[in-house]
């Protein structure tokens, strides 16, 4: 099973549309996660047209159309592997042993906010990824997204994708 997982999209005000090299993976994935922090829902619109399976929250960022259609937090059994999804896990001090203890029935937690990538394991075993950010690469100095496949109930092939940057 093949995954996509992006978040922080912030379209239009970020970007004007989502890359090019993301929606070309599109097809190819199985599954694709979304983070948070869409800010329209026409992006919320074309994920859902385009992807097999979408899991899907809401950030911060997000309005009244996005929360009504939308869970703070998700969660999906994928081949025996337990994901969730949440935008916002807090600083990065501390995260692995506080998503450990606010989501101990999960093997991966996929989150957003920071537009920083992330992955890392806490000691209880979860596995916590963050994709960065697509269209905002903000203090980093590329934007982002994730790839990763589930196998016989085993994460594998977790790989981050660097955007190039946009010409404006």
């Amino acid at each position: 099973m093949r995954l996509l997982l992006m978040s922080d999209t912030h379209l239009p005000k970020r970007a004007k549309e989502l890359p090019a090299r993301l929606l070309a993976e599109l097809p190819h994935a199985d599954v694709v996660f979304h983070a948070g922090d869409w800010v329209d829902a026409a992006t919320l619109d074309l994920l859902e047209s385009r992807s097999r399976r979408l899991i899907a929250v809401y950030g911060n960022n997000d309005g009244p159309e996005l929360r009504a259609r939308l869970p703070e937090v998700a969660h999906a059994d994928l081949d025996g592997l337990r994901f969730g999804a949440v935008h916002e896990t807090g600083p990065a001090q501390g995260r692995e042993a506080r998503c450990a203890a606010r989501f101990p029935d999960l093997d991966v937690l996929v989150f957003g906010h920071s537009h920083i990538p992330w992955d890392t394991t806490a000691p209880s075993g979860l596995r916590l990824l963050n994709p960065g950010s697509p269209t905002d690469r903000r203090r980093q100095p590329h934007c982002t997204y994730m790839t990763a496949g589930v196998t016989r109930g085993r994460l594998t092939d977790v790989e981050l994708h660097r955007l190039p940057r946009r010409t404006p």
